[in-house]
């Protein structure tokens, strides 16, 4: 009975496998089909968000793929290829998108954040640090410092 169950629960795990696509492109030679690659794995699925277009199954990636297959056979090349993709889908399709104007929030924000941060943080200590040398043991009047030497000579007598 557990065995029955076990193959069971693996033949459901499979079956979403099982339906996959797979492409099957017959290219002119290794060049083409290391362009083929090199530019599905380059483009992000409009769908999945999180995988290039070779890695999805989502039926958009499917006709990516065969989009670039075809413009590949047109001899168009990859940056071609790329700009008609950029055109159709925005730069989110492009894992590495090119420096532009509207792209410069992606490449610098996250450092200009960081950068600001530790600005900020250091103004913060800076001036934590000013207010406590401004209130510090130097702001003792001379009777709080005699009642604090009695205090202390008192607690090294017990």
């Amino acid at each position: 009975m557990k065995r029955w169950l076990a193959a069971v629960a693996l033949g459901f795990t499979l079956a979403g496998a099982a339906h996959a696509a797979i492409d099957t492109y017959e290219f002119a030679d290794d060049a083409e089909r290391a362009r083929f690659r090199e530019l599905t794995q380059e483009l992000r699925c409009p769908k999945c968000q999180n995988q290039d277009i070779a890695d999805s199954n989502a039926p958009i990636a499917t006709d990516l793929r065969r989009e670039i297959y075809r413009m590949l056979g047109e001899g168009k090349s990859n940056q071609q290829i790329i700009d008609f993709m950029v055109d159709r889908y925005g730069d989110f399709v492009r894992y590495k998108p090119a420096l532009t104007g509207k792209t410069a929030v992606l490449w610098f924000g996250p450092l200009a954040l960081l950068v600001g941060g530790l600005v900020l943080i250091a103004v913060i200590v800076g001036r934590r640090r000013r207010v406590t040398q401004a209130d510090g043991a130097d702001s003792l009047s001379a009777e709080e410092r005699q009642r604090l030497a009695a205090l202390l000579d008192k607690n090294q007598d017990d």
